[in-house]
């Protein structure tokens, strides 16, 4: 097998994202298995950062023993794509042409493009990740035959683009974090023809929590709820926010808490302030001290597509517990018999009031959370899987 191009649209060592810490584990650990392999990507900072400015160089570099090339963005409308992004976050129709503004006005890279279509030779394949960015589709456009994608889906407004729904069928490949992830794809986009397969996500296991370290360092004596995570309205803090005022006024003597970790900023209910601990940005061991600490682990999200949290709440042997809502956060929980779901309030203050009540139950459903992470979601075991498909899809005839 030739070398690998693993195509995105930023990179970085430290740059935050679930998709960018899942390809920089995928790649960091392929390489050490061997695997020949280069990041491309355009001279973007991050997600966050103004998609028309060329933070970096052009050209080929090491970053943290990955060879990274990268290529300049071009400049784009920002207003064009601003009023087409607007109708998708608010589920306001968007026409064919709209859709061309919304990719064409996205961060993107002609350069990259074109280096792809000369040099395809080269590589064996090219992944994609994450599927909604100008260098994942238009990338797809120039060499289809050689396309592989990881595309971290959710339903949401963007996977319903006409543009997704022609070019993803050309593709060679797909490989998703959980099954009902591929099964969302194969509705929405009819990939009959594409070699698809479930193959999940590594986790980092090589730690050690300590609840009573974390107690200690917050000064945390109380039953907590965890958040760990980008605190956004589009991961539905407020939602959990609003749950657990309402539960605190429901249950007047409890001294339940609600620690959150993690960037953004959340604006938080007056008669609640003094219940909700927001640590804000913590290190590595003390999100994983504060997992092994809590109650339960709370993932209110709807739009996930695998959610490294809760594999770090089971890897610290704590339950959790997700919104019915998230079709794979819910197959998670329901098929490691490790975590709860809720639709509504009061699903969600029974869950609370089963995990406080039963403390033996949810530490057993804590420890089959772990064997279930460790069965599947290992470093190794996830190396294997993508190395074979891998080589068969580059041993196959298109």
């Amino acid at each position: 097998m030739k070398k690998l191009g693993f195509v995105t649209p930023w990179y970085g060592d430290k740059i935050p994202g679930g998709a960018e810490a899942e390809l920089r584990g995928l790649a960091k650990h392929l390489y050490a298995a061997g695997v020949d392999l280069e990041i491309l990507t355009t001279c973007v900072e991050c997600f966050t950062s103004d998609w028309s400015v060329n933070f970096h160089k052009e050209g080929l570099t090491e970053e943290g023993g990955l060879k990274v090339r990268r290529f300049k963005a071009r400049k784009r409308d920002t207003a064009a794509f601003d009023a087409v992004n607007y109708k998708f976050i608010n589920n306001i129709p968007v026409s064919r042409e709209e859709e061309e503004i919304f990719m064409r006005e996205m961060v993107n890279s002609p350069d990259l493009y074109e280096y792809m279509k000369q040099n395809q030779d080269d590589y064996s394949l090219f992944v994609y990740i994450p599927y909604m960015f100008g260098t994942t589709y238009y990338g797809i456009l120039a060499c289809p035959d050689k396309s592989v994608m990881i595309p971290c889906l959710h339903e949401e407004a963007y996977a319903h683009m006409q543009l997704f729904k022609e070019a993803f069928p050309k593709i060679r490949g797909s490989i998703y974090l959980a099954q009902s992830e591929k099964a969302l794809a194969e509705r929405l986009y009819g990939l009959e023809n594409v070699k698809g397969a479930a193959l999940g996500a590594g986790v980092d296991t090589d730690f050690d929590p300590d609840a009573d370290r974390f107690r200690q360092k917050f000064g945390i004596k109380d039953d907590f709820i965890l958040y760990a995570g980008r605190k956004d309205e589009g991961k539905n803090i407020y939602l959990l926010l609003n749950y657990f005022r309402e539960y605190r006024l429901r249950h007047k003597d409890s001294s339940l808490k609600l620690v959150l970790m993690g960037g953004g900023d959340v604006k938080i209910q007056d008669d609640i302030k003094s219940e909700v601990i927001d640590l804000g940005f913590v290190d590595r061991q003390d999100k994983y001290d504060g997992c092994a600490a809590a109650l339960t682990l709370c993932q209110p999200s709807v739009h996930e597509s695998f959610s490294i949290v809760i594999m770090e709440s089971w890897l610290c042997g704590r339950p959790v517990l997700v919104h019915g809502g998230c079709d794979v956060t819910k197959s998670f929980a329901v098929t490691s018999n490790s975590g709860l779901y809720f639709n509504d309030y009061f699903e969600f203050e029974g869950c609370i009031d089963f995990y406080k009540d039963n403390p033996d139950t949810a530490s057993e459903m804590g420890r089959t959370g772990r064997e279930f992470v460790l069965s599947n979601f290992t470093w190794d075991v996830i190396v294997d899987r993508y190395t074979k498909f891998f080589e068969e899809l580059a041993g196959e005839e298109k």
